[in-house]
C-alpha cells in the first residue's frame, strides 16, 4: 500500500513504522523478562532445596545420629551397627533431596518464546528492502579546509578546460 492509498504522508508513515518497531522491541523485551523471571524462580527453588539438604545434613547429622544410634542400641543391636544404620539413613535422605534439586534445575530452559519471536522479527526485517534513492554526485566542499590550494602543473588547467572538466 502506498502513501497515496491511505492519504498519509511519507513522514507519517515513517513515524508510524518507528512507533510500531519500538512497540515490538518493548514487547519482546517484556516477554524475555517474563520468561527469565520464571526460570529464576525455578532456580531459586532448586538452589533452596540443595541448600536445605546441605544444612540438614551438616547440622542434624551429629545430633540425630547419636540419638538414633543409642536408641537402636537400646533395642539390643550392637553400638557399631546402630551407628551404621543411622548414618546410612541420613545419606539416603540427603540423596533424595539432592535428586529433587536436580529435577528443579533440569526444568530451567532458555527463553524459547523470546528467541523464536526475535528470529521471526529478524527474518521479516531481512526481507524489508529500502526504497532506492537517486544517486547524486556532489563535489567536495573545500572551503573549510586549511592550508594552501593544491599546486597544479602549468599545463594542467588548460587540459582540464579542454576536456570539459
Amino acid at each position: 500500500m502506498s502513501s497515496a492509498d491511505d492519504g498519509r504522508s511519507l513522514g507519517q508513515l515513517v513515524a508510524s513504522a518507528t512507533a510500531e518497531m519500538s512497540g515490538l522491541v518493548h514487547d519482546e523485551i517484556a516477554l524475555a523478562k517474563a520468561e527469565i523471571r520464571q526460570d529464576v524462580k525455578r532456580g531459586i527453588v532448586g538452589g533452596g532445596s540443595a541448600t536445605v539438604a546441605g544444612v540438614l545434613l551438616l547440622f542434624s547429622l551429629p545430633v540425630l545420629s547419636f540419638a538414633a544410634a543409642y536408641g537402636i542400641h537400646n533395642l539390643g543391636l550392637g553400638l557399631a551397627w546402630s551407628f551404621l544404620i543411622v548414618g546410612g539413613a541420613f545419606i539416603v535422605l540427603a540423596l533424595i533431596l539432592l535428586l529433587l534439586a536436580m529435577r528443579k534445575f533440569k526444568r530451567i530452559k532458555p527463553p524459547e518464546k523470546s528467541i523464536a519471536s526475535a528470529k521471526a522479527t529478524a527474518s521479516v526485517l531481512s526481507r524489508a528492502k529500502p526504497h532506492p534513492r537517486p544517486a547524486v554526485e556532489r563535489k567536495p566542499d573545500l572551503r573549510g579546509l586549511e592550508g594552501p590550494p593544491p599546486v597544479r602543473a602549468a599545463g594542467e588547467d588548460r587540459e582540464r578546460r579542454s576536456a570539459g572538466v
